[in-house]
């Protein structure tokens, strides 16, 4: 265990690239050889906080080459001690020997990775000329979303939402330095009719986004409902928008803004365009209405892990001398 390198978050936040994780992401998804199980998804109680927490299991592998599996837990109630929901390690492996190459702390790998996975998904679903954007949430995902997002279009206004307003004025103060105007709103409704892209990633159980608001050539990004009984848009998002989702095998059967429509029937299967993987290789793609509502629903909030080819392609930087040198390399650092 002495030799195994451990990347914390601090590095991972100082060396990580949005148009180079996007890029990696992009060139990800198209790879036949990564084989990604289904998740492990075990909810456990917490009577002292009356919520329960989850443990995430996410394992991915190319055969012969790397393996990783993440391993994470979701608290949502941990704001009352002063921690963040999720927590967790990322544990890069050989495959071919088993042995354990690097150790990887979790959040803030995944919030980079999740919100250039907005990002790509942005690229084939929103407007090129979109230059706004409403983010719903103040949690740890919402600046990289907001970033990711405006790396991919030329977003020169943000508004952010968030039920503690102090948290959305801290983004902004985070964010002032940003090539775009960013400013805090106190009623989702202010905005939301009027910008280009919308994104939300919150733990909402009921809608935040709402159909009546929305017009014909936004883009949503639905990020934060990873369990069935959460939701962040409403039956008339879901009726007036071409519906896309991170990975079939997830969204149909894990997030509340897919499921929930689809066992009431306002949404049916054959109803959704495509995933990820068919966005990226442009497959089931004949159907899609230029100028229509797009709405893409994922299971990607750092609790809700995108699929873990992308950490594996991350991770390959790693050699035996430490981790991979280079202005394009996902996370660099001077060998030593």
């Amino acid at each position: 265990m002495d030799n195994i390198t451990q990347i914390p978050a601090s590095f991972i936040e100082q060396n990580t690239h949005f148009p180079s994780l996007i890029s990696a992401l992009r060139d990800a998804f198209s790879d036949q050889d990564t084989m990604v199980p289904m998740r492990h998804h075990h909810d456990f109680p917490n009577p002292e906080v009356k919520e329960d927490s989850t443990l995430l299991l996410m394992p991915a592998w190319k055969p012969g080459k790397q393996a990783g599996v993440k391993i994470a837990t979701v608290s949502p109630k941990n704001g009352q001690f002063n921690l963040p929901a999720i927590q967790g390690t990322y544990i890069y492996l050989d495959a071919l020997k088993g042995g354990i190459l690097a150790l990887l702390e979790a959040k803030s790998l995944t919030v980079k990775r999740t919100a250039a996975a907005s990002a790509l998904a942005s690229q084939y679903l929103s407007r090129k000329n979109s230059s706004s954007l409403l983010m719903i949430g103040t949690g740890a995902l919402a600046p990289n979303l907001i970033l990711a997002h405006a790396s991919v279009r030329p977003i020169k206004m943000v508004y952010i939402w968030g039920r503690d307003y102090s948290k959305a004025m801290g983004i902004c103060e985070q964010l002032k330095n940003a090539p775009f105007h960013i400013q805090p709103i106190k009623a989702i409704e202010d905005k939301i009719s009027e910008v280009d892209i919308i994104s939300s990633a919150t733990l909402s159980k009921t809608p935040l986004v709402l159909g009546k608001h929305l017009k014909p050539g936004q883009h949503v990004d639905l990020v934060g409902a990873y369990k069935v009984n959460m939701r962040e848009a409403d039956d008339e998002t879901v009726t007036k928008a071409e519906v896309y989702v991170d990975t079939y095998q997830g969204g149909l059967k894990e997030s509340g803004d897919i499921v929930i429509p689809l066992k009431s029937g306002v949404l049916k299967g054959t109803d959704i365009k495509a995933d990820l993987f068919e966005l990226t290789s442009q497959k089931n793609m004949a159907g899609r209405t230029m100028g229509k509502l797009q709405c893409l629903s994922r299971l990607d909030m750092p609790w809700k892990i995108w699929p873990r080819l992308p950490i594996i392609t991350i991770c390959s930087k790693i050699n035996n001398n430490g981790i991979g040198k280079g202005s394009q390399t996902l996370i660099k650092m001077d060998q030593t």
